[in-house]
């Protein structure tokens, strides 16, 4: 496994946010029970850089908290036998299977957590949480969908010690 976590800030980010946000993909992984090394990228950006993002990707001119760039398509979430590899890494010496992009904006997630009364901390391992979802297929653009998605969040972070 690989996870490459970039500060695309300007200001210092604490060394144990950089870990949480570790545990947090490696807890998905090891919970949706993923069969194959793999690679994930995540950003961290500020406001005024993921409003570019969200603007130039999704054509919505606004803040956002996480985007996720799945490179996997699944027949359905979470099916790992049908995988339809659009990208695989191969320049480790184990190949591994690039799952996709993350982008966190910080300031949000630091927002978050005062806005929520709990940890920022927390609040990272949940959009680390969330956008792994994403990048296994999941969604919540419907009630069933997003039930579904709830669950599993409340599982890997309870299962990681982030509980609200």
């Amino acid at each position: 496994m690989n996870i490459l976590i970039e500060n695309g800030l300007d200001e210092q980010i604490p060394e144990p946010y950089f870990k949480v946000i570790e545990d947090a993909v490696h807890q998905s992984v090891e919970a949706m029970a993923f069969p194959e090394d793999y690679e994930v990228s995540v950003t961290l950006v500020s406001k005024e850089e993921i409003r570019q993002i969200n603007s130039e990707y999704r054509n919505k001119d606004a803040v956002t908290d996480v985007l996720s760039f799945p490179l996997l398509d699944y027949d359905k979430p979470g099916d790992f036998e049908n995988i339809h590899h659009t990208a695989t890494y191969t320049n480790h010496e184990v190949p591994c299977i690039m799952l996709g992009d993350i982008v966190i904006c910080y300031e949000r997630a630091i927002e978050q957590a005062e806005d929520y009364g709990h940890s920022i901390e927390r609040e990272l391992s949940f959009l680390t949480v969330h956008s792994m979802l994403h990048l296994f297929g999941y969604d919540h653009m419907n009630p069933e969908d997003d039930e579904v998605m709830t669950g599993l969040q409340r599982d890997i972070l309870d299962g990681m010690g982030m509980t609200r």
